[in-house]
């Protein structure tokens, strides 16, 4: 198992992640899908949503397949809790956000603070903060603004970043980090 600790990415966590992206790595994108594949025949993700109360533990992913069902019930899931519209999410999202908390080695479910935006919440949102972005992806259903209790922004933050497999964003002062599966960049404090 690997390790993020609060003074940076452990050496039995880079070893971890390299033998895994070498042994199993996807070859058409990021080392997140090998961190996966090194972790076994399934991909599972667990969060909870304040929102709207509901919580979500599935398998999405079995012997390289993504489940339909399950990947329906997160999309569902992700919405945005404003309108309550739903987009199918993009699997290689949730691929990020589920090797980044084994990563972690943590059990407890990612708080999802904001999955898919509608564009008419994307534009309310931008209209109250300078930090939300026109072309945001999570209008595209790409990314997520997540937290957890247990871990510090700046370990979510570096694990997201071990993945180098989309944007990682750093929010200390409203304790979250957004993943999203865009090009590969990293921001925040």
């Amino acid at each position: 198992m690997t390790n993020i600790t609060d003074k940076g990415v452990s050496r039995r966590a880079l070893l971890g992640f390299f033998a895994a992206t070498t042994l199993a790595a996807a070859p058409t994108y990021s080392h997140a899908f090998g961190l996966l594949r090194g972790a076994g025949d399934f991909r599972r993700i667990r969060m909870y949503s304040g929102r709207t109360g509901e919580s979500i533990d599935t398998i999405y992913w079995i012997d390289g397949n993504y489940i339909p069902e399950a990947m329906s019930e997160i999309s569902h899931f992700m919405r945005d809790w404003r309108t309550n519209t739903a987009k199918g999410f993009d699997p290689r999202a949730i691929d990020i956000m589920a090797a980044s908390h084994r990563m972690m080695e943590v059990s407890e479910p990612y708080t999802m603070l904001s999955g898919y935006r509608s564009p008419q919440t994307n534009a309310m949102l931008r209209s109250r903060s300078s930090g939300v972005a026109q072309n945001s992806l999570h209008m595209q259903a790409q990314a997520a603004d997540l937290r957890l209790k247990s871990r510090s922004v700046a370990q979510m933050y570096r694990a997201a970043q071990a993945c180098n497999a989309g944007g990682v964003g750093r929010y200390s002062r409203s304790n979250f980090v957004h993943m999203d599966c865009g090009p590969v960049r990293h921001w925040g404090a």
